[in-house]
C-alpha cells in the first residue's frame, strides 16, 4: 500500500511539475557582425516569449562553422549564407530552414589612398579573405577562382576575422579585406568613421559566379547611407536560418512566428532584420523549409 502511494505521488509530481526546458543554441559569428547582433536579439525574444526555452548565443567563425554545428547537433539554429549549401557542399539531409532572413553583401574594403580600384588590382597584395570556417572565405574562394586569381601567390592571402581585418587594415598590415554581411556591418561602419576607406565594386562578377556555381548570386547596391561612402554595387547572396530537421514542429512554428512578429526587436538590434518579409522568407532553397515553419507561413499567407 505504501509503495503504491509513493508511485502515485511521484507520478503526480511528474505530471504537475515544471515542464522540461528546451535548449536553443544559436550559432552566429563575430561579435561586431550582423549574425551576432540579430542572434543575440533573437535569443532575448525567445526567452521572453517561450518561457520553457533556454536560448544562448554562440560566437563562431560564421556560416560554414554554423552549418557544421547544426549538422552535428551542437547548435539548434545557425545563420548561414545560401551559397555555403550549394556546389559541392550539399546540405546535410538532417537540416531544414526556418526562414530566409536577408541578403549578405560581399564587401571588399581598402584604404581611401589605396591604388586598388578593381578586383584584379589585388594581385600581389596582402588581402584578408575571411576567417577559416566563414561564409566569406567560401564566397571569396569562388570569386577568386572565376577571376583566375585563386592560384597560390597571386595574392598574399591572410585568413583573418572581421575584427582582426579591420585592425590590420588600419595598421597597414594588409592592403584590403573581404567580408560578407548584411548592411550595415558594424565593424566596417566603425572603420569608415575612423579612417578614410573605400568599398570596391564587384558587381561584374555576379554573372560568372552564377554560371560557375549557383543562381543564388545576385547584384545588390551598397548605398551611401550604409557607411557614408560613395555608393557601389557588389555580389550578394541570400542568408538563411537553418535548424535540425528533427526539431519538433511546434518549436519550429513558434520560432518562425517570433521572427516575423518580433521583427521590430530584431531590427532594433540591426537594420538588416528590417528585410524580413513573409513573402521572401519561404524562399530557402537549397534547404527545405521546416514543416513547422511552413505551417506558420501558410497560416499567415497574405
Amino acid at each position: 500500500m505504501i509503495q503504491a502511494l509513493i508511485v502515485l505521488a511521484l507520478t503526480a509530481a511528474c505530471v504537475g511539475g515544471t515542464p522540461e526546458h528546451r535548449q536553443i543554441r544559436i550559432a552566429t559569428g563575430s561579435p561586431t557582425a550582423v549574425y551576432h547582433a540579430v542572434g543575440t536579439a533573437l535569443a532575448s525574444v525567445i526567452e521572453q516569449e517561450l518561457p520553457e526555452v533556454d536560448a544562448t548565443v554562440l560566437v563562431t567563425a560564421a556560416s560554414a562553422e554554423n552549418v557544421q554545428l547544426v549538422s552535428s547537433n551542437a547548435a539548434e539554429i545557425g545563420f548561414t549564407q545560401a551559397d555555403i549549401l550549394v556546389s559541392g557542399v550539399s546540405p546535410a539531409p538532417n537540416m531544414a530552414a526556418l526562414a530566409r532572413v536577408y541578403d549578405d553583401l560581399l564587401h571588399l574594403v581598402v584604404r581611401a589612398d589605396s591604388p586598388i580600384t578593381r578586383l584584379q588590382d589585388l594581385r600581389g597584395r596582402r588581402v584578408s579573405v575571411g576567417a577559416p570556417g566563414s561564409g566569406t572565405g567560401v564566397t571569396v574562394g569562388r570569386l577568386l577562382s572565376v577571376a583566375g586569381m585563386a592560384e597560390p601567390g597571386v595574392i598574399r592571402q591572410e585568413r583573418l576575422s572581421l575584427d582582426d581585418s579591420v585592425r590590420a587594415l588600419s595598421n597597414r598590415e594588409i592592403d584590403a579585406f573581404f567580408f560578407s554581411g548584411g548592411l550595415p556591418v558594424a565593424g566596417i561602419k566603425k572603420l569608415s568613421g575612423a579612417s578614410a576607406t573605400r568599398i570596391i565594386d564587384l558587381s561584374d562578377w555576379a554573372a560568372p559566379l552564377r554560371a560557375a556555381y549557383s543562381d543564388v548570386y545576385v547584384v545588390r547596391d551598397v548605398p551611401t547611407s550604409a557607411y557614408q561612402l560613395p555608393p557601389v554595387a557588389t555580389v550578394a547572396v541570400p542568408n538563411l536560418l537553418v535548424v535540425p530537421a528533427s526539431m519538433p514542429d511546434d518549436l519550429a512554428f513558434d520560432l518562425a512566428r517570433l521572427l516575423m512578429e518580433r521583427r521590430d526587436v530584431l531590427a532594433a538590434a540591426h537594420p538588416a532584420a528590417e528585410r524580413l518579409d513573409i513573402r521572401s522568407a519561404i524562399a530557402t532553397l537549397p534547404v527545405p523549409l521546416h514543416p513547422g515553419a511552413a505551417r506558420y507561413f501558410k497560416s499567415v499567407k497574405p
